[in-house]
């Protein structure tokens, strides 16, 4: 009966231990006598027998019984077959895929070879490039990366592994350890964000400060962070760290109790070692870390496991802590991608700041130009003003001096034929076209008439200088006369002076115009250039407007474009909004589901009180044990037909965003069927070895 089970049990504890302390946490006191050691060895190796052929008896009823026993170490030859127990993995599908993964190649081969010499380099399993270690060591590493493409191969997984191959056959430690890094957090300690060892830093540190507050201000004192030497008590499970009796033992309770053991001896060990560390700077602390931790407790590991079990550990608290870690690192997520987005937005902008810089940089550097060409055609045009007022006037010169001259000569004799005639050219009125073609015409016309201008200028100074030479000869054979004594009548000689003054008349009369020509034909000069100016410069008004014209454009179409950014965005804004709404929906509905699921589980534990209160009791009889049966299996094919019901309805569960389409399947349910045969299997076969009377109503 269970009863005496357990008081024999109970009894070969006591036999092992002496006197047993706080149930809980009690262990094996390793200073017993010499004289019974065989005994104990003895009585240990029957009692390890008796919890491995009762596994499922021992898990279910005798719990604390078996934690304790775990605490206090489990047997070497036990190992093997209680880590398959304790991590579920004496029969797994993925055994049998085992010698199919060897056939195939992985990426991480390279890898893997090059790290599998650093493996255990002194212990002799291992020894060798071509040991029979370091080749089993590369197959379960090269088959579980081919399964977990996502992880792959870590550095720092290859120790465990080490650790399994130890204990038990390749297939088997491949077994193992799929189990640990799907059930045990490994997987998510070995993925590619390290994301658990951040939690699990975060969560370390928290204690820290909480029970050895002193060293944990020495340590920031010393820049000495807490990765630097707990990272690779998470990673590898204290195989790097501690010598391998030691770690073993603490591979031992984490497969029952997972990485809370973790925590508990991390915190032991510097609770050890605070008086020490404390008087030590950053290069003390790490030498010491390095070469006297590890040996202080070769000679007893009962010792570290004590110290680790008198730790302060709460798991509600750190299931406070990892949620304040997921939130504090999905608003840092959100604050990354938000400055991703601003710098995207920075860049952008940046880029349009420039494009619009160099457009109005091109913008100031033709108006520069134009208003320096503006300012040259102004000075010009200065000048030229000033030399047409200077022409104007010698002009009116000019015309006073022939007014005098032809008045005068009328008073004395009228005009002569022949005399040449001044002709004014009006250059006032020029036409005003807006093409080229019309002011290049007119230039071609204006250029024209200076060169008649210029040529009626030149034929009249021609014609002065004939005249001029006419009255030198005339004077001079007029003078030899004279001189000759030729007598001639007073009324001749008078006619002759007449004559000569007249010709002297005529002779400036000639010059004056040949002089107001010359000025026309200056002043036509200046007024055409006057002229192509005045184009030149209306031409650059119309441009320079123009530009204008054009900046106003691009400035509204910038303005234009940034209110349809900032309408992106509020688009952009709802849309995360609304997604992040159907995310906490799916949610709720994964809440829902989950919920359900415990309400089977409850249902289930009830039917298994039921049959155990049945089995105790004894209240399955002849009579009625075919009824109760019956009635016990419509209660387990109604369980199955509700499981397979949940499992249709979450997986057909979905939701479409805006731009994704997300499935929710909760990871657990695609093994509720299977334990619910195990423990149909399980229970009919319990109920048959207990009663033999009713077997053959099965058959």
């Amino acid at each position: 009966p269970p009863k005496r089970g357990t008081a024999a049990d109970s009894k070969s504890m006591r036999s092992m231990s002496g006197s047993r302390r706080n149930s809980g946490s009690s262990l094996v006191s390793s200073s017993s006598a010499s004289s019974n050691l065989s005994h104990l060895e003895e009585d240990t190796w029957i009692l390890w027998g008796r919890i491995v052929n009762e596994w499922e008896e021992w898990r279910r009823k005798k719990d604390k019984l078996l934690k304790e026993l775990i605490r206090k170490g489990i047997p070497h030859h036990f190992r093997a077959i209680v880590w398959q127990l304790l991590g579920n993995a004496t029969d797994m599908p993925v055994k049998n895929q085992y010698s199919e993964l060897l056939k195939m190649s992985s990426p991480c081969e390279k890898l893997i070879r090059r790290d599998i010499a650093r493996t255990y380099p002194e212990h002799e399993f291992f020894k060798g490039q071509d040991s029979l270690g370091q080749e089993v060591l590369f197959n379960v590493m090269k088959a579980y990366s081919l399964v977990d493409r996502e992880v792959g191969y870590c550095q720092g997984s290859a120790f465990i592994v080490g650790l399994l191959l130890m204990q038990m056959p390749e297939e088997e430690a491949f077994c193992v350890f799929v189990r640990l890094m799907q059930e045990y957090r490994l997987r998510e300690l070995f993925k590619p964000s390290m994301a658990e060892l951040g939690l699990c830093i975060y969560q370390f540190e928290y204690l820290l400060q909480e029970q050895l507050p002193e060293l944990n201000v020495h340590f920031r004192s010393q820049s000495f962070h807490t990765s630097m030497y707990a990272s690779s008590w998470f990673l590898t499970l204290f195989l790097t760290f501690l010598p391998l009796p030691v770690a073993t033992r603490i591979f031992d309770i984490f497969m029952y109790e997972g990485l809370e053991i973790i925590f508990r001896v991390g915190l032991a060990i510097l609770q050890y070692n605070q008086t020490d560390l404390i008087q030590l700077d950053m290069e003390g602390m790490s030498q010491h870390f390095q070469k006297v931790i590890p040996h202080q407790f070769d000679s007893c590991p009962d010792k570290l496991i004590l110290r680790a079990y008198q730790v302060k550990y709460n798991p509600k608290r750190m299931k406070k802590l990892e949620k304040e870690y997921t939130t504090i690192k999905n608003k840092e997520m959100e604050e990354q991608i938000e400055i991703k987005r601003l710098r995207t937005e920075n860049r952008l902008l940046k880029q349009r700041i420039e494009t619009l810089e160099k457009v109005r940089k091109q913008g100031q550097v033709t108006r520069a130009q134009e208003a320096e060409e503006n300012y040259v055609i102004k000075r010009e045009l200065a000048v030229v003003r000033q030399q047409c007022n200077t022409a104007s006037e010698s002009l009116e010169k000019a015309q006073d001096t022939i007014r005098e001259l032809q008045q005068q000569r009328v008073n004395t004799h009228p005009p002569a034929p022949g005399s040449s005639v001044l002709v004014m050219v009006n250059t006032s009125c020029l036409p005003e076209e807006n093409n080229m073609a019309a002011l290049q015409e007119e230039v071609k016309q204006m250029k024209l008439r200076e060169l008649e201008t210029l040529r009626s200028f030149r034929e009249m100074q021609d014609s002065v200088t004939e005249l001029n030479t006419r009255w030198q000869v005339k004077h001079k054979f007029t003078q030899s006369c004279r001189r000759g004594h030729w007598k001639e009548s007073p009324k001749k000689n008078a006619m002759n002076e007449l004559q000569d003054k007249l010709m002297t008349v005529r002779l400036r009369e000639a010059q004056a115009q040949a002089e107001l020509r010359e000025v026309k034909l200056r002043a036509l000069q200046q007024e055409s250039q006057n002229q192509i100016h005045s184009k030149l410069i209306g031409r650059h008004e119309q441009e320079r407007s123009a530009l204008q014209d054009r900046l106003q454009m691009v400035a509204n179409q910038n303005k234009a474009l940034q209110a349809q950014l900032n309408e992106m965005k509020r688009k952009q804004a709802e849309s995360d909004c609304k997604s992040k709404e159907e995310v906490m929906a799916v949610r709720l509905r994964e809440a829902d589901s989950m919920a359900v699921m415990a309400e089977l589980r409850q249902k289930i534990a009830e039917l298994e009180i039921q049959k155990e209160e049945g089995l105790i009791q004894g209240q399955l009889n002849h009579s009625d044990s075919r009824q109760y049966i019956n009635h016990l299996r419509d209660q387990i094919a109604e369980l199955r037909n509700e499981v397979g019901h949940t499992m249709i309805h979450n997986q057909s569960t979905q939701f479409t965003g805006r731009n994704n389409k997300y499935t929710v399947i909760p990871r657990y349910f695609a093994v509720r069927s299977s334990r619910i045969r195990c423990f149909a299997d399980f229970f009919f076969g319990a109920f048959f070895r207990g009663n033999s009377q009713i077997c053959g109503i099965f058959h």
